[in-house]
Protein backbone atom coordinates (compact mmCIF):
# COMPACT_ATOMS: atom_id res chain seq x y z
CA UNK A 1 0.00 0.00 0.00
CA UNK A 2 2.75 2.38 0.54
CA UNK A 3 3.34 2.78 -3.39
CA UNK A 4 2.53 0.90 -6.95
CA UNK A 5 6.57 1.46 -8.19
CA UNK A 6 7.77 3.41 -11.23
CA UNK A 7 6.40 1.81 -13.37
CA UNK A 8 3.20 2.42 -15.85
CA UNK A 9 -0.38 2.44 -14.05
CA UNK A 10 -2.70 -0.21 -15.09
CA UNK A 11 -4.52 0.08 -18.29
CA UNK A 12 -1.74 2.19 -19.53
CA UNK A 13 -2.65 5.36 -17.68
CA UNK A 14 -0.56 8.19 -17.12
CA UNK A 15 0.22 11.03 -14.82
CA UNK A 16 -0.14 11.50 -11.25
CA UNK A 17 0.62 8.40 -9.34
CA UNK A 18 -0.85 9.88 -6.64
CA UNK A 19 -4.03 8.09 -6.07
CA UNK A 20 -6.04 10.43 -3.16
CA UNK A 21 -6.91 13.79 -3.74
CA UNK A 22 -7.75 16.81 -1.70
CA UNK A 23 -11.38 17.33 -0.53
CA UNK A 24 -10.98 20.89 -2.07
CA UNK A 25 -9.83 19.18 -5.41
CA UNK A 26 -13.11 16.90 -5.38
CA UNK A 27 -15.00 20.15 -5.12
CA UNK A 28 -13.40 21.87 -7.86
CA UNK A 29 -13.98 18.61 -10.36
CA UNK A 30 -17.27 18.38 -8.87
CA UNK A 31 -18.19 22.40 -9.82
CA UNK A 32 -16.99 22.43 -12.99
CA UNK A 33 -18.90 19.65 -13.94
CA UNK A 34 -21.65 21.42 -12.36
CA UNK A 35 -20.86 24.98 -14.06
CA UNK A 36 -19.42 23.92 -17.18
CA UNK A 37 -19.84 20.34 -18.49
CA UNK A 38 -23.16 19.80 -18.11
CA UNK A 39 -24.48 23.11 -19.40
CA UNK A 40 -22.23 23.38 -22.30
CA UNK A 41 -23.35 19.93 -22.86
CA UNK A 42 -26.63 20.85 -22.97
CA UNK A 43 -26.42 24.03 -25.18
CA UNK A 44 -24.21 21.80 -27.73
CA UNK A 45 -27.14 19.20 -27.61
CA UNK A 46 -29.74 21.40 -27.95
CA UNK A 47 -27.51 23.20 -30.75
CA UNK A 48 -27.13 20.11 -32.99
CA UNK A 49 -30.99 18.76 -32.08
CA UNK A 50 -32.32 22.33 -34.10
CA UNK A 51 -29.67 21.44 -36.98
CA UNK A 52 -31.09 17.73 -37.08
CA UNK A 53 -34.72 18.79 -37.02
CA UNK A 54 -34.43 21.22 -39.66
CA UNK A 55 -32.80 18.43 -41.75
CA UNK A 56 -35.41 15.77 -41.02
CA UNK A 57 -38.05 18.38 -42.05
CA UNK A 58 -36.24 19.40 -45.25
CA UNK A 59 -36.09 15.78 -46.16
CA UNK A 60 -39.03 14.39 -44.91
CA UNK A 61 -40.33 12.16 -47.81
CA UNK A 62 -37.06 10.87 -48.71
CA UNK A 63 -34.77 8.10 -47.43
CA UNK A 64 -32.61 10.62 -46.22
CA UNK A 65 -34.69 12.38 -43.58
CA UNK A 66 -35.93 9.00 -42.12
CA UNK A 67 -31.70 8.02 -41.63
CA UNK A 68 -31.32 11.57 -40.12
CA UNK A 69 -33.84 10.72 -37.44
CA UNK A 70 -32.98 7.37 -36.60
CA UNK A 71 -29.28 9.31 -36.06
CA UNK A 72 -30.91 11.94 -34.03
CA UNK A 73 -32.58 9.14 -32.03
CA UNK A 74 -29.35 7.11 -31.16
CA UNK A 75 -27.75 10.84 -30.01
CA UNK A 76 -30.34 11.61 -28.08
CA UNK A 77 -30.01 8.32 -26.40
CA UNK A 78 -25.79 8.96 -26.12
CA UNK A 79 -26.51 12.76 -24.68
CA UNK A 80 -29.17 11.03 -22.30
CA UNK A 81 -26.16 8.63 -20.95
CA UNK A 82 -23.12 11.04 -20.85
CA UNK A 83 -25.75 13.85 -18.85
CA UNK A 84 -26.54 10.83 -16.56
CA UNK A 85 -22.53 10.24 -16.09
CA UNK A 86 -21.60 13.28 -15.66
CA UNK A 87 -24.30 13.65 -12.58
CA UNK A 88 -23.10 10.33 -11.19
CA UNK A 89 -19.80 11.66 -11.61
CA UNK A 90 -20.11 14.59 -9.28
CA UNK A 91 -22.30 13.27 -6.84
CA UNK A 92 -19.32 10.44 -6.31
CA UNK A 93 -16.71 13.68 -6.11
CA UNK A 94 -19.27 15.23 -3.77
CA UNK A 95 -19.55 12.37 -1.50
CA UNK A 96 -16.03 10.69 -1.71
CA UNK A 97 -14.57 12.80 1.31
CA UNK A 98 -17.25 11.69 3.64
CA UNK A 99 -17.28 8.20 2.61
CA UNK A 100 -13.68 8.08 3.52
CA UNK A 101 -14.06 9.63 7.05
CA UNK A 102 -16.83 7.55 7.59
CA UNK A 103 -14.61 4.16 6.63
CA UNK A 104 -11.70 6.00 8.61
CA UNK A 105 -14.34 6.02 11.62
CA UNK A 106 -15.68 2.87 11.13
CA UNK A 107 -11.96 1.46 11.17
CA UNK A 108 -11.01 3.11 14.43
CA UNK A 109 -14.13 1.91 16.05
CA UNK A 110 -13.27 -1.63 15.66
CA UNK A 111 -9.79 -0.75 17.12
CA UNK A 112 -11.79 1.08 20.18
CA UNK A 113 -11.08 -1.79 22.53
CA UNK A 114 -7.42 -2.05 22.06
CA UNK A 115 -6.68 1.25 22.59
CA UNK A 116 -8.21 1.58 25.88
CA UNK A 117 -6.41 1.55 28.79
CA UNK A 118 -7.31 -1.51 30.68
CA UNK A 119 -8.24 -1.08 34.72
CA UNK A 120 -5.85 -1.45 37.36
CA UNK A 121 -2.39 -2.34 37.79
CA UNK A 122 -0.39 -3.35 34.63
CA UNK A 123 1.68 -6.55 35.39
CA UNK A 124 4.46 -7.26 32.11
CA UNK A 125 5.39 -10.46 33.83
CA UNK A 126 8.84 -9.50 34.95
CA UNK A 127 7.98 -7.43 37.85
CA UNK A 128 9.85 -8.61 40.94
CA UNK A 129 13.02 -10.04 39.24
Amino acid sequence: MNGTGDGPSPGGLTGDKDFASTPAQKKAAANTIETELEPNTKKATDWADESSKAAVKEFENWDTGAGVKKVMDAWDKQVKVLMSRLSVEKGALRGASGLFAGNDDLIKSQFGPLLKPHPGPYVSGLDGL
